[in-house]
């Protein structure tokens, strides 16, 4: 089943029902099952702003472009500011600009963003973001393909927020925890032991190395397994929120700025050519 309105694409298979809101940012308002919110969900006419929403996705970049400017090719480029006060710019540019429906079908909805160079972000693609859902699973694919003259860094990722509630835990295999400054910025890496704890308990606004999947979700009510193509993992459980976050992205925060973008994940992508992601939300019974 399938369905659609002014602002927001419902899919339906078995007791799972998904919401996207192509308006904002291409973003998904909530997943359910029956009425159990199985990300952080808010009804797609209710979502009033992406910030609340159960998911969005990150391009050409996650995470921060320190202090909003870099160096590419021999050439200093600057950012635009997209976050509030914040210092750098944040999560790129597609989760704050509208998409386009590209097709609905009862199994699968094709979404699409072309960006034209401008102030936030200096060189034009094209992204289509992909979603299938199952009566047991969730699969999002982001497909870019640089439509610029030169040869263009990529990153690509996803910020899906999940509910905290009682007994919700985190459990996965890493490797390294980048440390950050003040402004989330990374200063350094330092041996991490694998993640096995209630959210409760974490204390982790960081981007991880050594991932390879799956992150298993659990709580009392449902089982969650997150796996994707990308290799490194940003962990975000704040204590005061509600939620937390657990994001499968391809290279290191503010990596665009490292000695060697490539050795921390981050792409080049030639002009014409394209690269993708994908990530798979599968349920279960906790």
């Amino acid at each position: 089943m399938l369905g659609s309105s002014n602002h927001h694409v419902e899919l339906h298979a078995g007791a799972l029902r998904l919401a996207v809101r192509p308006d904002l940012g291409g973003s998904v308002a909530g997943l359910w099952h029956y009425h159990t919110p199985q990300m952080r969900s808010t009804e797609p006419a209710d979502l009033e702003t992406l910030h609340k929403s159960a998911c969005y996705p990150l391009v050409p970049y996650s995470n921060r472009v320190g202090y909003r400017h870099f160096g590419w090719q021999g050439k200093d480029y600057t950012t635009a500011a997209n976050y509030a006060n914040n210092p750098h710019s944040l999560h790129g540019v597609a989760w704050l600009r509208a998409w386009e429906q590209v097709s609905l079908s009862a199994a699968e909805l094709v979404l699409r963003y072309r960006h034209q160079a401008d102030e936030h972000w200096p060189f034009a693609f094209d992204i289509a973001q992909h979603f299938s859902l199952t009566p047991q699973q969730l699969t999002v694919r982001l497909v870019l393909t640089n439509t610029a003259e030169i040869a263009t860094p990529v990153g690509l990722g996803w910020h899906p927020y999940f509910p905290t509630r009682p007994g919700s835990r985190l459990r996965t295999a890493v490797s390294e925890r980048w440390e950050s400054d003040t402004t989330q910025l990374p200063t350094g890496k330092v041996a991490q032991p694998d993640i096995d704890a209630e959210v409760s308990q974490l204390n982790f606004d960081h981007c991880f190395e050594g991932w390879d999947g799956p992150a298993h979700i659990r709580d009392e009510k449902f089982s969650l397994q997150l796996t994707s193509s990308l290799r490194y993992l940003v962990v975000y459980t704040p204590q005061d929120k509600g939620y937390f976050c657990v994001e499968p992205v391809s290279h290191v925060s503010n990596a665009i700025q490292m000695a060697d973008p490539a050795r921390h994940g981050l792409l080049t992508v030639e002009p014409g050519q394209s690269t993708e992601a994908w990530m798979t939300l599968e349920l279960s019974p906790p």
